[in-house]
């Protein structure tokens, strides 16, 4: 009798095997030689399976035109040139069409022939082809929870006059289907004032505001020059704004993400405050009213949110989307233009996923993109089980394992590099979390949002009397973890507004309490402490975001404390009267678990949030602001290999050598339990690095801790290569889930839903 695992090995071999079928019917499609590995390796995968079909399937990006198919794809550039002018002549030189030119990645949304797709590939100045995919969404008890009464007073319904960390005058944008503006959890300091500043709809841009007129047109260029103040930047942020319309989020996602970030919720005796309640919010729709948007229209919004980022001082992007992507880091889209947003300095927070099961089975790979960015903070799920101590929290099932699994192809050897990067980076509170259900205003008939309609169970929750503008419901999932951290970075900004992304990841994850029983790539460093990251980041220096903006080079050593001698706190935290020990690690180089006081009072070179170092590869982020308006507004992003410099300084402690070599069975390397790994750190255990860690000509980084290919078919662990979400439905490639639930009418959606036991 065949053994689960063999059969595993078998069904993924075959799978690789049609892969490889389908790449060579792509190749003779294009009319380009089998040989064609350069061309071939630029187009993503999905795309190259389309491109094989005899007929043109019925999806959002492929339709045939008077007898010839054609396609809307992502084109990523490597051109210096932030208006990609050769690469746009190219693409309408082979009747293509150009809908937007993005500011975050230097990019084109277009349309294509299919048959020039290989052609436009074919460029040296472009890096990556991507099908523009479709996509859909994926003190009160959180408070308590997470360690928020420790660093603020909490219980009343004065916010404004709450001492302590609020998220007072941090501005945090959500990606998202919308926020209800108008909802009692959105609610400002003065009469009828919502903290929602400012609405904007994605759905008005780029080719879906086409729709009728000159989309699915050859020919046809409107991504314009969107210089500040010009007539085409006027034209095009006139056509964005939603002003305050009724339905806000007829959805009903986007307004319990920011409820859980920042929501007020102590009007009711079902307490629902969020995280930061004195955020400002900026709600950026990239779905429509049924949950569903497209790829370009979410790298448009980021591009909004890195517009405007310093002059509405926006220091935090939550997403709480993500994509089940084949691609690298290096080439995906989505992970290419948050990293630009985060060399722009804002702190950008992912849902990881809710793929961690399969059939029943723990599947680890199943991390989602942008999630599988290195530079980006990427959360997983925690079920509280009811309670606010923290001793019986464990890591819910659903939530996304790592490593990430991005693919690409070294067009040098032809070998397939799978990225194999440490995530999620952390886990906060995503189980049947209490927020705001939006719904409309009652003038428009006080409808509840599509999400509670169509499962009236999240709304049944005991001692909640709904009505209008105050209803609430409960979500579980990733994307509701995701906010939950994306409130605490708010709490840690107003304390030190000089923190960079790199350094709020940092802490996050040194202050982070280790779960019992979860390793590296179900907790990351582990559970969300907001009194620990509070405390350590009042301890650093406030000045150094400022520095690097002024253009100052901070060197690897540089004292990170207020004053020589300055202690740093304790590395423990009490809350709900139960001490624990912070797990003191953290994620550097996409694979390296790092210690030491050292990481905190010596600034590191990968605090720097424009150096991106993953691996051996290290890259310098460059960005280039509108000439004549004072660095504020930023004109394009674009990446150069870094020069020798020092990575970490010395002091540091590496725990990958105790780690060792990985072993799901062993319980080591990537599957070593965290607080097995933390116990080390409070011991003083691991390789001191003497001289620090420098990258030098010649010299080849460690690779850290690394999932071998012959780990992947061995010891029966189950690894993602593509999710499987009913019979015959394959997700492959990108499409874009909310994370509070999947896209198919199986009960296991309704289960996802509702939350774990």
């Amino acid at each position: 009798m065949l053994t689960t695992p063999f059969i595993v090995l078998i069904e993924r071999l075959l799978a690789l095997r049609m892969r490889a079928a389908a790449a060579l019917a792509v190749l003779a499609l294009a009319g380009l030689p089998v040989g064609a590995q350069a061309q071939n390796s630029k187009i993503a995968l999905d795309l190259q399976n389309m491109l094989a079909q005899p007929l043109t399937p019925k999806i959002n990006w492929a339709r045939d035109i008077s007898g010839q198919r054609y396609v809307k794809v992502l084109i990523v550039s490597n051109s210096s040139d932030p208006d990609l002018a050769t690469l746009r002549a190219a693409v309408m030189n082979n009747g293509g069409a150009i809908y937007y030119r993005y500011t975050s990645v230097a990019a084109v949304s277009a349309m294509l022939p299919a048959a020039k797709v290989a052609t436009i590939a074919a460029l040296a100045e472009v890096q990556s082809v991507s099908p523009n995919r479709l996509v859909t969404q994926t003190a009160s008890t959180l408070e308590a929870a997470t360690g928020v009464p420790n660093v603020r007073t909490t219980g009343g319904t004065t916010y404004a006059g709450n001492i302590g960390m609020t998220g007072n005058g941090i501005g945090i944008a959500v990606l998202d289907s919308g926020i209800a503006w108008q909802h009692a959890n959105f609610a400002g300091d003065g009469a009828g004032e919502s903290r929602v500043r400012e609405r904007v709809n994605f759905l008005k841009a780029g080719d879906a505001s086409l729709v009728g007129v000159r989309d699915w047109t050859p020919g046809v260029d409107v991504s314009g020059a969107l210089f500040p103040g010009s007539l085409t930047m006027t034209t095009y942020l006139s056509r964005i704004q939603d002003g305050f319309n009724p339905k806000a989020d007829p959805y009903g996602h986007g307004s319990h993400v920011a409820a859980v970030a920042a929501g007020r919720g102590a009007y009711r005796s079902v307490d629902s405050t969020g995280i930061a309640p004195n955020a400002s919010l900026y709600d950026v729709k990239v779905l429509d009213d049924n949950g569903y948007g497209q790829l370009s229209d979410v790298l448009a919004g980021i591009d909004w949110v890195i517009y405007h980022a310093r002059y509405k001082n926006i220091r935090v992007l939550n997403i709480s989307l993500g994509a089940d992507s084949s691609e690298s880091y290096r080439t995906d889209p989505l992970a290419r233009a948050v990293r630009s947003a985060v060399a722009q300095g804002i702190v950008v927070v992912v849902a990881g996923g809710n793929f961690g099961l399969r059939n029943g089975a723990e599947t680890y790979g199943t991390i989602s993109s942008p999630g599988n960015e290195p530079s980006v903070i990427t959360v997983g799920a925690v079920n509280l089980h009811g309670s606010i101590d923290r001793g019986d929290d464990t890591v819910n099932n659903f939530s996304s394992r790592g490593p990430t699994r991005g693919k690409m192809v070294d067009v040098a050897t032809g070998k397939v590099l799978v990225d194999n990067l440490l995530k999620p980076d952390l886990v906060a509170p995503g189980n049947r979390i209490v927020a705001a259900l939006g719904s409309d205003t009652v003038a428009a008939g006080g409808q509840w949002n599509l999400l509670a309609r169509t499962y009236p169970g999240l709304a049944a929750l005991a001692g909640v009397t709904q009505s209008a503008d105050r209803g609430l419901m409960a979500l579980s999932g990733t994307s509701i973890s995701a906010p939950a951290v994306a409130g605490a970075v708010a709490l840690m900004l107003q304390a030190n507004n000089g923190l960079t992304p790199p350094m709020v990841k940092a802490i996050l994850q040194y202050t982070a309490q280790p779960l019992p029983n979860a390793n590296l790539l179900q907790q990351g460093a582990g559970l969300l402490n907001i009194d620990g990251a509070v405390q350590m980041a009042k301890a650093l220096r406030n000045d150094m975001t400022q520095k690097l903006n002024a253009g100052t080079a901070i060197p690897v050593g540089d004292s990170l404390l207020w004053y020589a001698g300055a202690p740093l706190p304790a590395p423990q935290s009490t809350i709900n009267g139960k001490t624990f020990k912070w797990s003191q690690i953290v994620f550097a180089g996409g694979n390296r678990v790092l210690t030491g006081t050292a990481l905190f009072t010596q600034w590191q070179a990968f605090y720097d949030p424009k150096l991106l170092w993953v691996r051996d590869r290290v890259r310098t982020l460059n960005v280039s602001y509108w000439p004549l308006t004072g660095n504020l507004w930023p004109k394009a992003v674009t990446d150069s290999a870094a020069s020798n410099r020092a990575l970490v300084s010395p002091g540091v402690v590496s725990l990958v050598e105790l780690a060792g070599i990985s072993s799901l069975r062993g319980a080591t390397g990537v599957f070593a339990p965290v607080t097995t790994l933390s116990a080390w750190a409070l011991a003083g255990s691991g390789q001191r690095y003497k001289s620090g860690l420098v990258l030098s000509e010649g010299l080849v980084l460690s690779e850290g801790l690394v999932l071998s290919e012959g780990l992947v078919l061995s010891e029966g662990l189950v690894l993602s290569e593509g999710l499987v979400l009913s019979e015959g439905l394959v997700l492959s490639e990108g499409l874009v889930l909310s994370e509070s639930g999947m896209t198919k009418a199986t009960d296991s959606r309704t289960t996802l839903m509702l939350g774990e036991p």
